[in-house]
C-alpha cells in the first residue's frame, strides 16, 4: 500500500512541479556539454603529450 502512494506522489511531482526543459533549452545545454567536453579532452591529450616526451628526454639522459 505504501509503495502504491509514493509511486503515486511521485508521478504527481513529476508531472505538475518539476519544471522541464524546453526542446531548445535542452539542445543548447547538449552542445555546450558536447563542447566543454572536447576541450578538456584537448588538453588531456596535450598533457599527455607534453608529458611522454619529457619522459622520453628525462629517460634519454640516463640510458
Amino acid at each position: 500500500m505504501k509503495l502504491k502512494i509514493y509511486i503515486e506522489e511521485v508521478y504527481k511531482e513529476l508531472v505538475h512541479k518539476v519544471s522541464w526543459p524546453s526542446w531548445s533549452e535542452l539542445q543548447n545545454s547538449a552542445i555546450v556539454v558536447m563542447i566543454a567536453s572536447a576541450i578538456i579532452a584537448i588538453a588531456i591529450f596535450a598533457m599527455d603529450l607534453g608529458f611522454r616526451n619529457m619522459m622520453d628526454f628525462i629517460y634519454g639522459l640516463f640510458y
